[in-house]
């Protein structure tokens, strides 16, 4: 979906990243879910550190959220991040592990 001068872009931001971070996309068998997916699979394409479930259970679809695991964040996007939202996704993935790490209370 992205193409490779943004593949490029990204991934040298990605290389800031330092700690794992999951993404849980809820889809439904529609088109712009099949975007998404496919917009979420490059991202995850460009690091080891960035994992995608697909099992998400939010009632709005297309939607994921980014999460670091073992600690309390969790961003959200409804639809497909692109023109001026891609980078807020780019800000998202950077910020979810800059924020300082909390015990997730259960």
């Amino acid at each position: 979906m992205l193409d490779a001068n943004l593949k490029a872009q990204l991934k040298s931001y990605l290389e800031r990243v330092t700690q794992p971070i999951e993404i849980v996309a809820s889809l439904d068998d529609g088109a712009k879910s099949q975007e998404m997916l496919a917009l979420l699979q490059d991202v995850v394409s460009l690091t080891t550190l960035i994992t995608l479930k697909t099992d998400g259970d939010d009632a709005r679809k297309p939607s994921f959220s980014i999460n670091r695991p073992g600690a309390d964040i969790s961003l959200r996007f409804a639809g497909i991040p692109m023109g001026h939202e891609f980078t807020s996704l780019v800000l998202a993935l950077l910020q979810v592990v800059a924020t300082r790490r909390r015990p997730v209370s259960r």
